[in-house]
């Protein structure tokens, strides 16, 4: 069973609509008993990161911990991705789960001398995938995927593909059992579907 964690941060439906049509069971949860208990963990997500900060309020952070200690591969989207780092700027406040290190930052106002529009919205590919990445297996470089975003989080060694925009972000990163992607794979095609499908099916 794939526990979905709803913390009210958006885009649950689109989620579980794309994993139950790969065949996966799927349940939205806030309960960290269901998570404990979870052969799998997908935390979607829209909108500020602060809403992150229910995670702990809820004591799912513990629990999201826990599963992660045990092996229970873990899916975060968009802000679900963001929330692996240490943090992020747009609520210095909060603290994410601290998997990864570094913080996410918003995109500059300039790049190379030109205004840089943000959020960054719409279609974009993926560069510099890890050949061994499990969630990324069969997805070609220069794939595109759908992204809706003004943060980014930083490339380094746990970085799985980037994507350019005002200069290169983590687009996915992944350190054995958990993953996360800036994009939204529900939103984008056949790439996603097939992004999802790899996690499905670890």
């Amino acid at each position: 069973m794939i526990q979905v964690i709803d913390y009210k941060a958006g885009n649950l439906t689109s989620v579980v609509k794309a994993l139950n049509y790969l065949g996966a069971q799927t349940h939205v949860t806030q309960s960290p008993d269901d998570v404990c208990d979870a052969t799998k963990i997908v935390l979607p997500g829209v909108g500020h990161f602060r809403a992150t900060q229910l995670l702990h309020d809820l004591q799912l952070t513990e629990a999201t911990r826990d599963a992660i200690a045990r092996g229970v591969p873990f899916l975060g989207i968009c802000v679900g991705l963001q929330w692996l780092y240490e943090g992020s700027t747009e609520a210095d406040s909060t603290d994410g789960l601290c998997h990864y290190g570094g913080r996410c930052e918003r995109f500059p106002a300039t790049f190379e001398g030109a205004d840089l529009k943000s959020p960054h919205v719409g279609w974009n590919s993926l560069e510099n995938i890890h050949p061994n990445s499990k969630l990324l297996q069969n997805i070609a470089p220069g794939s595109y995927v759908y992204y809706t975003h003004s943060w980014r989080a930083p490339v380094d060694a746990d970085t799985a593909a980037t994507t350019f925009y005002g200069g290169a972000f983590t687009a996915a990163v992944e350190r054995d059992n958990v993953m996360g992607v800036q994009f939204h794979p529900e939103k984008s095609g056949d790439t996603g579907l097939q992004i999802l499908r790899n996690f499905v099916e670890m």
